[in-house]
């Protein structure tokens, strides 16, 4: 059951995860009034939280009238001036120049090279965020070296988490805490419990697959039409269910872009997310070399990064 409906306000409505909103788009399009009125009324009809992902420009009267009278939460780019719960920077150069808020949420959208280059800052800031998300956009081009290099300063991260935690702070970075609190998958869920509506009226199943250009699965006047939805769940993702990178993304898009399967990981994702999991471990135990900490947490110790490899050798 669908529980999130994403809003896509415009063509360029900023992206907040793997694919880029400025890919193959000849126009910036808003969406009819009419329809976002009919989108938060079929999501008061169906029950689903909604979500609004605006555009790095400021909107017409009409649509912040609508935005700010309905109970939602708001995606925007760092570069605007709307008060936003999840606040989007694309890059560390934007990162450098943005005053924080406390009380957002941050997603930090940067390439591997951008992130090897100037991962230090994030240790430098990382006390004035309340939550940060990193994305990395490139990560089906992580090759042996980088799954080294991307452990190390893991294990930097980690060193500096818990240095705050000693201190009596809080700390909330998702490729590093979120795996401490997460005892089941928790995952995008695009498809299967979020689905995406997109300028032009019509359902994706997120806003990566309108911007490749991809069928829709359905509109506003006929309801959802997911050909073979199941394959969005959790249990049939043969590789993923026996997973426990809970902290994964588990993205569709990229499945289905790397491996052409939307229920199948490319090696990329399974072997960052799993040094991401390792990494959790090592700042569990970290921590509590100095005091008792999350007590009933345990991350077992595993002996693969490609969950791939760990049948083959079953």
């Amino acid at each position: 059951m669908m529980k999130y409906l994403v809003i896509l306000l415009s063509d360029q409505s900023t992206s907040f995860c793997y694919y880029n909103s400025s890919d193959n788009i000849e126009e910036n399009k808003l969406m009819p009034l009419e329809t976002l009125r009919n989108a938060i009324k079929y999501a008061f009809m169906e029950d689903l939280f909604i979500q609004f992902v605006l555009p790095p420009f400021s909107l017409p009267k009409e649509y912040e009238d609508i935005i700010t009278s309905t109970k939602a939460s708001i995606i925007a780019p760092s570069s605007t001036s709307y008060k936003a719960d999840v606040m989007v920077v694309d890059g560390f150069l934007e990162l450098n120049n943005i005053e924080i808020l406390k009380d957002v949420s941050y997603v930090l959208r940067t390439s591997k090279k951008d992130f090897f280059e100037h991962y230090e800052e994030i240790t430098r800031r990382i006390v004035e965020l309340s939550r940060l998300n990193i994305v990395l956009t490139d990560i089906e081009d992580f090759k042996e070296d980088d799954f080294i290099l991307y452990k190390q300063i893991l294990d930097e991260f980690a060193c500096c988490v818990k240095d705050i935690t000693l201190s009596g702070e809080t700390i909330q970075l998702n490729i590093l805490t979120d795996r401490l609190v997460e005892n089941e998958m928790n995952n995008c869920n695009a498809g299967c419990k979020t689905i995406t509506l997109a300028p032009d009226g019509q359902f994706y199943i997120c806003p990566a697959f309108y911007y490749a250009k991809e069928q829709p699965v359905g509109n506003l006047e006929n309801g959802l039409m997911i050909k073979n939805s199941h394959l969005y769940k959790l249990e049939y993702a043969p590789l993923c269910r026996e997973c426990d990178a809970y902290q994964c993304k588990r993205c569709v898009y990229l499945n289905k872009r790397l491996t052409r399967e939307v229920n199948t990981p490319s090696k990329e994702q399974c072997v960052v997310s799993h040094i991401e999991r390792n990494a959790s471990s090592f700042l569990l135990l970290s921590i509590r070399e100095h005091i008792i900490f999350m007590p009933k947490t345990e991350i077992k110790e595993i002996s693969y990064l490609d969950p791939f490899d760990n049948i083959k050798n079953k």
